[in-house]
């Protein structure tokens, strides 16, 4: 038995995004995700603006809801900067350069975490910041409430409704994921 088998999985809501060659990076970041872990819910896919870098490509983003026992670290190290790698991510001091994919732990069950050193901060707090995070999470779990806020997602997707140039794309659509037994 491995010291794993004891570990309960929760949900789990990552947030996507791309300026890069979006709809092709977008796809297979969720197929690799989908080989990685158990989706259980995809979000529509939004468009907007560069968040701190006008002229830049537009983003495609969304979201995913998934169940993992995985740690919010084990998830960032063996799942996601893997991920990030393989789809060409090149990380540099500029946090707002265009990039092929970006993926975050928006939300990890009901857990805070505040660990700069590892650069996790959950939840995210571009959740009550940003329409292209809140949009997209309210599509996959709208009754979840905000752990800090109390606040359920639909609440605050909905604060973001007709504000500033993010929309669904009803154009693009993902594949539904496949389901483990």
């Amino acid at each position: 038995m491995s010291e794993d088998a004891g570990r309960t999985k929760r949900m789990v809501l990552l947030t996507l995004g791309s300026n890069i060659e979006p709809e092709k990076n977008l796809l297979e970041a969720l197929a690799i995700l989908d080989h990685e872990l158990d989706i259980e819910k995809v979000s529509g896919i939004y468009e907007g603006e560069a968040v701190g870098a006008p002229g830049t490509p537009r983003f495609l983003n969304a979201a995913i809801r998934v169940q993992t026992d995985r740690s919010p670290a084990e998830l960032k190290s063996e799942v996601i900067r893997p991920l990030e790698a393989r789809l060409g991510r090149i990380r540099t001091s500029d946090s707002n350069a265009p990039r092929t994919i970006d993926v975050d732990i928006a939300v990890v069950g009901d857990l805070v975490v505040l660990d700069p050193e590892a650069g996790l901060d959950i939840p995210d707090p571009g959740i009550l910041r940003w329409a292209h995070v809140a949009l997209p999470l309210r599509d996959v779990a709208p009754a979840f409430l905000h752990p800090v806020e109390g606040v359920s997602l639909q609440e605050i997707g909905n604060r973001f409704e007709g504000m500033g140039d993010v929309h669904e794309r009803p154009d693009l659509r993902w594949p539904q994921p496949h389901r483990r037994a």
